[in-house]
């Protein structure tokens, strides 16, 4: 008793299509890398199977009958739907139909953000990419609204509907001009700094907590002579010889701002950094990959600097 047509596998499709366009036994088993007798074993059986006459033989080649005709129109259909599938699959391979949105704090967004883009543009090369700069108190927003699917940060909110992921731990640098009296230095502590202009963030600001809690922990003034927003601009504040800053190692890294020395700070200054996601939601394989690679760049800025304080 023979078997429906739809019973037919995906392997005597793939072997009856081969023959139909090479015409010959060997040929289609050279399309498929495959021998020959094997080719001539499945054609036989699966005619014997279905009852369908799929071949007739004239002159050592293979010509289709009436009936495979029309099998062969609903093959090719079965192709075409295989080749757009494939298509399909390649492009999600190379992330050419989705889009990664990654949220950061400027610290972290202005030298480690771009490494780990690089990496993950390399692995994704079609990938789209959102790249928003966020303020800390704008994250809850931003990943609760559905704008994006991670952040950077440099601060642990407490919200229930966020969840926090260890990203890296940093510690603070003293940044003056070259050229300043301390510019020599290779370390100093907080109450020495306090003898200069400090520039710096605004301390109720939680990026600016961080660098204001050295002082409070030691009870030393934290006056700051020109207040800034952001840590670039801080940067570029003490660039232009208009004071001395504390600043975290990320938004420094890799020696990025010309023209500063860097000082190491006597007293601890340990703090951690996370990625914040919605609680709940699944993350996409861009999104693993792009936090793996931001915690690999981020983990390993503070290395050579242990030694050689300065960007120069």
């Amino acid at each position: 008793m023979g078997y429906p047509a739809s019973m037919m596998t995906l392997r005597q499709i793939e072997v009856i299509r081969a023959v139909m366009i090479s015409g010959t036994i060997t040929g289609a088993a050279k399309l498929l890398n495959v021998s020959a007798p094997g080719i001539s074993r499945l054609i036989k059986y699966t005619e014997r199977s279905l009852g369908v006459r799929f071949f007739m033989r004239q002159n050592g080649r293979y010509f289709p009958t009436p009936d495979a005709q029309l099998i062969f129109e609903q093959i090719n259909t079965i192709y075409k739907k295989v080749d757009d599938l494939a298509e399909v699959v390649g492009k999600i391979g190379r992330g050419q139909l989705s889009e990664l949105r990654i949220g950061s704090v400027p610290s972290i967004a202005q030298v480690m953000v771009p490494r780990a883009v690089e990496k993950i543009r390399k692995r994704y090369p079609d990938l789209k990419l959102d790249i928003n700069i966020l303020k800390i108190e704008e994250v809850i927003d931003y990943l609760l609204l559905g704008k994006g699917d991670c952040a950077a940060i440099s601060y642990k909110l407490d919200h229930p509907a966020l969840e926090f992921l260890p990203l890296a731990s940093g510690r603070l640098f003293c940044i003056v001009p070259e050229g300043h009296a301390l510019a020599e230095r290779k370390k100093i502590s907080a109450a020495e700094m306090t003898r200069f202009p400090l520039i710096g963030i605004d301390p109720t600001d939680p990026y600016g907590r961080i660098m204001s809690e050295l002082f409070a922990r030691n009870k030393l003034p934290y006056d700051i002579t020109i207040r800034a927003r952001f840590g670039n601009t801080v940067c570029s504040l003490v660039q232009a010889r208009l004071g001395i800053a504390v600043i975290d190692e990320f938004s420094v890294a890799h020696g990025n701002i010309p023209g500063l020395r860097l000082l190491e700070i006597q007293e601890p200054t340990r703090f951690d950094t996370f990625i914040a996601i919605k609680r709940g939601a699944p993350l996409s394989p861009y999104a693993t990959h792009f936090i793996a690679s931001l915690r690999e760049e981020m983990e390993a800025v503070g290395k050579p600097r242990r030694t050689r304080p300065s960007t120069r």
